[in-house]
C-alpha cells in the first residue's frame, strides 16, 4: 500500500482511516478500503439501494466505501456497512430486515474480509 498523506482535519475521517489501516495489517481487503477512506469528497463513491439490490443475494455481507443513497428498493436482507448512509437508505435496509453495521463492527465480525463484497 502506498503511503498516504492525511490532508483532512476531520477527526472522524482520521479515526476511520487509522482503524482500517490497522485492520489492513492482517488483510489486504481492509487495505483497499483504507485507501478509499482518504479520498476527497468529490471523488467519494455514491451507491444507490437499487444497485445493491441488483448485485447481492439474501444474507450477503457488503461494504460500500462511500455513501449509500435510498434511490430504489431492496427486497432481501443483507448486512451492510458504509462510510455514510442517507436516512431513506437506512429505513429501506431495515424494513427489508437487513442489518447496518459501522466499519469497526464489520472488521470485528470479518477480520480477514472473507465473504464480504465491495460495491462501488
Amino acid at each position: 500500500m502506498k503511503k498516504h498523506k492525511i490532508r483532512t482535519k476531520n477527526p472522524m475521517k482520521i479515526r476511520l482511516y487509522k482503524i482500517l489501516k490497522e485492520a489492513g495489517k492482517k488483510s489486504n481487503f481492509w487495505k483497499r478500503i483504507a485507501e478509499e477512506a482518504l479520498k476527497p469528497r468529490r471523488r467519494k463513491r455514491v451507491v444507490n439501494i437499487s444497485k445493491i439490490n441488483r448485485l447481492t443475494k439474501p444474507k450477503d455481507k457488503v461494504i460500500v466505501p462511500g455513501k449509500v443513497l435510498g434511490d430504489g428498493e431492496i427486497n432481501h436482507s443483507i448486512t451492510l456497512s458504509a462510510f455514510e448512509f442517507s436516512r431513506k437508505a437506512i429505513e429501506k435496509i431495515l424494513s427489508a430486515n437487513g442489518k447496518i453495521l459501522n466499519i469497526e463492527e464489520m472488521i470485528k465480525k470479518n477480520p480477514t474480509g472473507k465473504g464480504v463484497k465491495i460495491i462501488v
